[in-house]
């Protein structure tokens, strides 16, 4: 399939896999980029921009084709030293950055001036809008039904796609609610030429986390995640447990007077125990949606050959069989 995401990475098919924390190491990245799509690397599941400057390069061992890294700007009281790993990954010929979080408009210099190409992702038509601007070169559009933090506004893809494809000159990439080809095939309906998928790749072979949790997804329907940190204008979507509800209790018996304090042993540090040690229930965890979408763990080739397939027998055969 040929997009203008296709041709602007240099990969075969228009599917990226989201950065993860704790998720996106080299294994995955390598393994969704070797069967032809966009593979990501998560900056800042790495401790220091040196040991990210290692996964690059474990990476670059794993696959000759492009791969990008995710670099994500969020409000913290110790700010890591993005400079630094901006010049980890442009050392190790990084040439795709994905950001997320507040604006990257700071540190476009240092990206552009390298060479790379800046993705944003954005949960709002206005932050999209100021992407296009800054000189972002393509941008996620997150809708509501995304796993981890999807804004503040509720509006999911169906609404934020087309009011997106309308507005940009930009090629656009869907994240959130897509899991297969039918939705897949929906985002390109709605002005997409890529889709980002988060959830259904932890779900697969490749991806670097316990058994435990894959199986929890696969077992997960989808009416079971949550939005916590919503009283904190922080939300985000995660899959439901015992520490989750504990969470969302609190929160409840706080109300108005909620603070990060009181749920921070739910939500920080949480992710080593849950993605390595399979502790499932040891805190809140970003899942989207479409988990209830998931009831396999097939290979990333499997995965993303079998979308490819059934997205073409969709188009040329069911759908243009309407048209008579």
């Amino acid at each position: 399939m040929k997009t203008r995401i296709t041709e602007l990475f240099g990969i075969r098919h228009p599917i990226m896999q989201g950065g993860m924390h704790h998720v996106g190491y080299a294994e995955l990245a390598s393994a969704v980029s070797n069967a032809g799509g966009l593979g990501t690397i998560t900056a800042l599941t790495q401790r220091t921009p040196e040991d990210l400057l290692k996964e690059i390069r474990r990476c670059q061992e794993m696959t000759d084709q492009p791969f990008a890294v995710n670099l994500t700007f969020l409000p913290a009281f110790a700010v890591p030293p993005y400079a630094e790993y901006i010049s980890a990954i442009r050392e190790g010929g990084v040439r795709i950055v994905e950001t997320a979080g507040r604006s990257p408009e700071e540190f476009m210099p240092l990206l552009k001036g390298a060479g790379i190409k800046v993705i944003h992702k954005c949960t709002s038509i206005r932050h999209a809008i100021k992407a296009q601007t800054i000189g972002c070169d393509a941008v996620s559009v997150d809708g509501f039904e995304c796993g981890g933090h999807p804004g503040e506004d509720d509006i999911p893809n169906m609404i934020l796609l087309p009011l997106a494809a309308s507005q940009l000159s930009v090629p656009i990439v869907a994240s959130g609610g897509v899991a297969d080809a039918r939705g897949m095939v929906a985002c390109f309906a709605l002005g997409a030429e890529g889709v980002n998928m988060g959830t259904r790749f932890v779900a697969t072979r490749e991806a670097p986390v316990h058994q435990r949790v894959k199986d929890a997804l696969v077992a997960a329907t989808e009416r079971d995640t949550r939005l916590i940190m919503r009283p904190l204008r922080n939300t985000e979507r995660v899959l439901h447990n015992d520490s989750v509800d504990r969470l969302l209790q609190v929160e409840h018996e706080k109300g108005g007077d909620l603070q990060i304090a009181d749920i921070i042993a739910m939500v920080a540090g949480v992710y080593p125990r849950v993605m390595q040690q399979g502790e499932v229930d040891a805190g809140a965890w970003s899942c989207g949606l479409t988990v209830g979408l998931i009831d396999d763990i097939p290979t990333v080739k499997e995965l993303i050959d079998r979308m490819m397939a059934e997205a073409s027998d969709m188009v040329k055969g069911r759908l243009s069989a309407y048209f008579i």
